[in-house]
């Protein structure tokens, strides 16, 4: 998620993000293009109001010092007789000066405010990464790797969420999607996953730890102004040799079985999500999945499953998938990622992939 420089930072530039470096370079070339075209006139030209617009477009880019700059130029240009401007009355002069010195104040305050927005959106990039941080590339006899998209830009953290931990009993998964997206399920994502990790130490098996998650949004529900928490959740527990996957869905998309070249969906009781109170009385129906050399799990929120073309098709991810799957990791949903931004155009919900490969070490 924060390995990529060219995810840093998704919003369009209207909305937030650096300007494009067109709109850097647009003051120097427009003052070019004038000095240019004033020297080959042989008439003098009445073009001096564009030199005008040159400051509050170096507002757009420029700090205060270089916007300064470009405003001393332009008042400067007016009183070159080298260049072929018609000679500026007393009111045109004070006018561009006042723009000039109005745009270094403006520039002055953007850089401020810039300067600010940088710290807190370092600070708030550090709390979402210590949230949800990235993954390591091995947890026991499992490696594994996480890619996460948030729906609402500039965001690193959403709805989805997902950990992979050791345990007494093996390494435990977890891969959950929340009630709402953006920063308003940021507090149900951090609630739920530190119930994970206390749970993965101390529960016996995975219908525990559903039934600790089930009874955590119940209780914070009980606090919210609006008591309709719950959450899809898909948990797995590998054995200490990576023989066997246990795993427990709760109303959660189902994990996709790559080997050999094919992916198949693993089929598995499906279990009502949490937060809806029906845990431990109605449980949960753990499968137990055998697994052989080179088999990998892929897991998806619906935010992959559900994802539609133009056309309304949904995403195919089981058809797909086989190509896009590669040795490492890393690259595989990286590879997935793509496809699927190809497909859909627009990606309008939180997509989240695990991909899971149980390798015992020495193999």
């Amino acid at each position: 998620m924060g390995r990529r420089e060219r995810e840093r930072d998704r919003r369009g530039w209207l909305r937030g993000a650096p300007p494009p470096q067109w709109v850097r370079v647009l003051p120097l070339v427009l003052l070019v293009a004038m000095v240019v075209t004033t020297m080959v006139s042989p008439e003098p030209l009445d073009i001096g109001f564009l030199l005008g617009a040159i400051p509050p477009l170096a507002v757009l880019s420029y700090g205060p010092a270089a916007t300064a700059v470009l405003g001393v130029l332009v008042v400067a240009l007016q009183h070159t007789r080298v260049f072929h401007l018609d000679h500026p009355g007393n009111t045109d002069l004070l006018t561009i000066a006042f723009v000039a010195l109005l745009s270094v104040f403006v520039s002055y305050v953007r850089s401020r405010r810039d300067a600010q927005l940088d710290v807190e959106r370092t600070v708030a990039e550090a709390a979402q990464r210590a949230l949800v941080p990235p993954l390591p590339e091995r947890v026991g006899p499992v490696r594994c790797t996480g890619l996460y998209r948030a729906a609402q830009r500039g965001t690193l953290v959403g709805g989805d969420f997902f950990d992979v931990r050791d345990s007494p009993a093996g390494v435990r998964a977890l891969m959950g999607d929340v009630q709402g997206h953006g920063l308003s399920a940021v507090a149900t994502v951090a609630s739920l996953l530190g119930a994970f990790r206390e749970a993965v130490l101390d529960q016996p098996d995975l219908p525990s730890v559903a039934a600790r998650l089930d009874r955590r949004l119940l209780t914070d529900s009980a606090d919210a102004r609006y008591a309709e928490l719950f959450a899809t959740a898909l948990l797995l527990e590998f054995s200490p040799d990576a023989g066997t996957v246990r795993i427990v869905a709760c109303g959660h998309p189902l994990p996709v079985l790559l080997h050999a070249g094919k992916a198949t969906e693993v089929h598995v009781m499906a279990g009502t999500p949490l937060g809806i109170g029906l845990y431990p009385q109605v449980g949960c129906t753990e499968t137990t999945w055998p697994l052989q050399h080179g088999d990998r799990l892929f897991v998806a929120s619906d935010g992959v499953w559900e994802a539609r073309d133009s056309t309304g098709a949904f995403y195919p991810l089981l058809e797909r998938l086989p190509d896009l799957a590669v040795d490492d990791p890393v690259a595989t949903t990286e590879h997935v990622w793509a496809d699927l931004v190809r497909y859909c155009g627009t990606v309008r919900d939180d997509v989240t992939m695990l991909l899971l490969a149980p390798e015992p070490r020495g193999v």
